[in-house]
């Protein structure tokens, strides 16, 4: 799961680009048909845009000259390629199409969905080729029982066949509900919906609707999704481990196009919520955090920026912003002083694999279960930041400090160190917004009075700090002639040695 932001820029000079299908496949004609260019023309002269961003992720970029030139002369609007996107490629970059001032943006391939609020977009996802019949042989052979309760899920590159393949089951599974995949028209986004016009499966209005990741679907009512399994069309990936990470009381199989083969997940997600429970106690014992800003096209990422700053405040940590694009270990090992860090990206990037890392590296949700005591374990995994804000479906709100609060501090015990820490909110650093404490700290084998710093007491501990420039101190030479050769033996080294052994 680190590949989206974990790749060395070695790695991304070396690595070859396997081309898809798809651009295997538009080579014999199809480019038109696969990249929907009729569609994608009618968006652009519909609304009279004339600068228009062509976002492609590595696998297609092959295609991206033809398809843009294609788009030129049917709309006489300049185009612009987005090529290497600042984040993940599931995600729409915004700024990179500002740079350009575009009027809108045109994401093609894999996308998670995630809403955005600068531009107009369309989705292009493309057509992967799958067949239904060996999909649907798969679904009979995986779910014996007619009358089992199934969710179809798959990913958005497979929407153009699963009208097909819900004729195929709809007939022999009363039960099976077949999810659409749905933008938020409030953020001017787009997508070309060819895949089955749903007028014969109209929901009940005691069917529970559910909206979430770009995909909607409806539960029949006195069920919950929990009542329900899943079947996933699709590689094995990102996308996957967000829907079981999310609905993990669920039972996942999977049904993958380009082997042909169908299979009950065995992903032990239980020891997945094990590891990230483990990630939340060492975000408990930190004291300095680290915000990565793993996103900037994402809604809202801004907002949920600030609740983190305020909640880790309010907890009695210090944190810090980090906005570095692609994270990889070297890159975040230069910040000793972090103890952890939290990652604010889309949910199909958010649950990074931080194992290689010096620090681990955690969602919101599991910044909010360390600093928020009203927040409590159950269970429930949130991997969609937005759901955490006011007024979103999983939000808590931080308990208010209280000065009765003051002697009543609990403490429990840390599961990783064994160390008594406190758990209160309460301090007059947070009541009063500002701090008035002062403390005797060593520096310079002197003792003097200042404000406690939690990266300055980390600096002060350091063996080396730096150069210090010691101005006036020392005096003033010429240039002089220094080393030659390399570091593990200077031209100088041993001349005179030798001659005191002679």
């Amino acid at each position: 799961m680190t590949d989206a932001f974990s790749s060395s820029s070695e790695a991304v000079l070396q690595r070859t680009v396997n081309v898809s299908t798809i651009t295997t496949t538009s080579h014999a004609g199809n480019l038109a048909q696969l990249y929907q260019i009729a569609e994608t023309c009618h968006f652009i002269t519909s609304n009279q845009f004339k600068k228009v961003a062509l976002q492609f992720p590595d696998e297609l970029l092959p295609d991206a000259v033809r398809v843009s030139a294609e788009i030129e002369n049917e709309t006489k609007a300049k185009t612009f390629i987005l090529g290497d996107t600042s984040y993940g490629s599931c995600c729409v970059d915004e700024v990179a199409a500002e740079h350009v001032r575009a009027d809108c943006i045109v994401h093609y391939g894999t996308s998670c969905l995630s809403p955005c609020r600068r531009l107009p977009l369309l989705y292009v996802f493309g057509k992967r080729p799958i067949d239904v019949q060996q999909c649907a042989a798969a679904f009979k052979e995986l779910y014996l029982d007619p009358q089992s309760h199934v969710i179809v899920l798959y990913d958005v590159t497979y929407s153009h066949a699963i009208g097909d393949l819900r004729t195929l089951l709809c007939d022999i599974y009363p039960n099976v509900v077949v999810s659409l995949l749905k933008t938020d028209h409030s953020c001017g986004a787009e997508l070309i919906q060819d895949s089955y016009v749903d007028d014969n499966h109209t929901d009940s209005q005691d069917d529970i609707v559910i909206f979430k990741f770009g995909r909607h679907f409806s539960v029949k009512a006195g069920q919950s999704v929990d009542n329900y399994s899943m079947f996933y069309i699709g590689q094995e990936g990102l996308t996957l481990t967000n829907f079981m990470m999310t609905w993990n009381h669920c039972a996942f199989s999977s049904f993958n196009p380009e082997t042909h083969t169908g299979r009950v997940e065995s992903v032990k997600i239980n020891k997945a919520l094990m590891k990230r429970y483990y990630a939340i106690e060492r975000a408990k014992d930190a004291s300095v955090v680290g915000i990565l800003v793993g996103t900037l096209g994402v809604a809202n990422y801004l907002t949920i920026i600030e609740q983190l700053k305020d909640i880790i405040h309010k907890a009695g940590k210090k944190s810090y912003m980090f906005a570095m694009g692609k994270i990889n270990v070297p890159k975040l090992a230069n910040f000793l002083e972090i103890d952890v860090y939290v990652l604010v990206a889309c949910p199909e990037n958010s649950l990074l694999d931080s194992s290689e890392f010096y620090r681990p590296v955690v969602t919101p949700f599991e910044m909010e279960l360390a600093c928020n005591k009203h927040r409590e374990w159950t269970g429930e995994y949130v991997t969609d930041f937005r759901d955490l804000l006011p007024g979103g479906s999983s939000h808590v709100g931080f308990p208010e400090p209280d000065q009765s609060a003051f002697e009543e501090e609990t403490t429990d015990v840390s599961l990783i160190t064994g160390a008594l820490r406190t758990c209160s909110t309460a301090s007059s650093e947070i009541i009063n917004g500002t701090s008035e404490s002062t403390s005797l700290v060593p520096r310079n084998q002197t003792l003097t009075v200042a404000n406690t710093n939690t990266a300055a007491s980390f600096l002060a501990g350091r063996s080396w700090q730096g150069l210090e420039p010691k101005l006036g101190q020392t005096p003033v030479v010429k240039a002089v002639g220094g080393r030659r050769g390399i570091a593990i033996a200077y031209e100088e080294e041993g001349v005179g040695n030798a001659s005191t052994h002679l």
